[in-house]
């Protein structure tokens, strides 16, 4: 199951005027990146993972939008919440795709009927679309779903995976890049029923192991199981300046501004954090990173004084830089540990009462004043294994 155009969905239910208009959505400035787009907007040839200036040129009166992450996780984990109540077994491959493993279900409900039922139920509580692929393993249910969208639905019945798969591209198998693609190509492949007629050791001797994977996927072979449903270990963001700096006051205000909103998802995800660590990478890519081990927490005034420290140390070359990241680990279960030294219920409410307005009108409704100096300044991949995550700000 897989949610169509995922942010661009919640954003036209966050604001109806957006629909039926082209959206891009990611980074703004010249080095921003397209994470996800409309469909009308694809029909201008936009696509995840072009930059946003290539993007405006194509479709030049397209809506631009930044999103914020925290409400992207909210819409995902109501879905996730709704498929968990009801399947087997789920794997959640990403924010907004999902494997569902129903066998021996058909003997209770019809595996494409409980399929049908789940889908309708999401739409009608989340008012997200949503599609779905049903046959006997992944790689062709994958390939189902993508071929059943805009929201809608297929299944592929026992033993026509091969029928169903041989007219499509061979770009429509999950891991061909643009490089495996080019060879298929220059071998005059570029349907999946002509690797269906190849020998397979043939395909072993021009892909080695990702050929003979290459194979099986096209002739609908995967064996691979569903891998159940497990809580991320850790969450992150980073961000990539529109224009390389220097600027240490700008740099440290841009790591506050980052735990913070780290911090607030820990909080609203009811989990606590003991691993905290700073990345940075300069103008000449050199990446370098530092990581300290901590005492339980998901407080601000705590994780921003570590973050700065471990940044200092960190940031010694004293040229450009143009990414840094933090990234909080070792996550578990549960709420702030009260430190009888240093914590106050002052303090403790404070956070409750900014929490509460937070999760009323979003997680930029209240922010630190170093937040409010460093908007424009760059743009961001807020949650690390959520593929095609947007900037963590809103600004339309």
């Amino acid at each position: 199951m897989d949610l169509d155009t995922f942010y661009v969905s919640v954003e036209r239910l966050l604001d109806s005027k957006l629909e039926g208009k082209p959206i891009l959505l990611g980074g703004t400035g010249d080095r921003g990146v397209v994470a996800s787009c409309s469909y009308e907007a694809r029909a201008y040839g936009v696509h995840s993972g072009m930059s946003m200036k290539m993007a405006r040129e194509l479709c030049s009166h397209a809506i631009v939008i930044r999103g914020e992450a925290g409400i992207y996780s909210k819409y995902s984990k109501v879905v996730t919440e709704i498929l968990r109540e009801e399947v087997p077994i789920m794997e959640k491959s990403s924010i907004d795709e999902f494997y569902l493993d129903l066998t021996g279900m058909d003997r209770f409900f019809g595996c494409y009927k409980l399929a049908s039922h789940l889908r309708q139920r999401v739409i009608k509580e989340t008012g997200l679309p949503i599609s779905f692929g049903l046959s006997k393993n992944k790689t062709v249910s994958k390939i189902a779903t993508g071929e059943a969208k805009p929201n809608n639905q297929i299944n592929i019945d026992f033993g026509e995976e091969k029928p169903f798969l041989a007219p499509l591209s061979i770009n429509k198998i999950p891991m061909i890049g643009e490089k495996t693609s080019f060879l298929l190509n220059r071998m005059g492949v570029r349907k999946i029923k002509t690797v269906q007629g190849m020998p397979l050791e043939l395909m072993e001797k021009a892909f080695g192991k990702n050929g003979k994977s290459i194979w099986h996927k096209a002739s609908g072979i995967d064996n691979s199981p569903v891998v159940p449903y497990h809580e991320k270990k850790s969450i992150s963001t980073e961000r990539t300046f529109e224009k390389d700096t220097i600027d240490v006051f700008k740099l440290r205000c841009m790591v506050m501004a980052m735990v913070e909103q780290l911090a607030y998802e820990l909080r609203r995800a009811e989990k606590v954090t003991s691993c905290i660590t700073v990345k940075v990478r300069y103008a000449d890519f050199q990446t370098f990173s530092k990581q300290k081990k901590i005492p339980y927490t998901s407080c601000d005034h705590t994780l921003i004084e570590l973050a700065k420290d471990i940044f200092d140390q960190l940031y010694n070359r004293r040229i450009r830089v143009r990414l840094i990241g933090v990234r909080l680990s070792d996550l578990a279960g549960g709420g702030h540990q009260i430190d009888l030294f240093n914590d106050n219920s002052k303090v403790l409410k404070l956070y409750q009462a900014m929490d509460t307005i937070k999760n009323r009108y979003g997680a930029n409704a209240v922010r630190r004043s170093t937040a409010m100096q460093i908007n424009g300044l760059g743009r961001g991949n807020p949650f690390s294994g959520e593929p095609n995550a947007v900037p963590a700000h809103r600004n339309r």
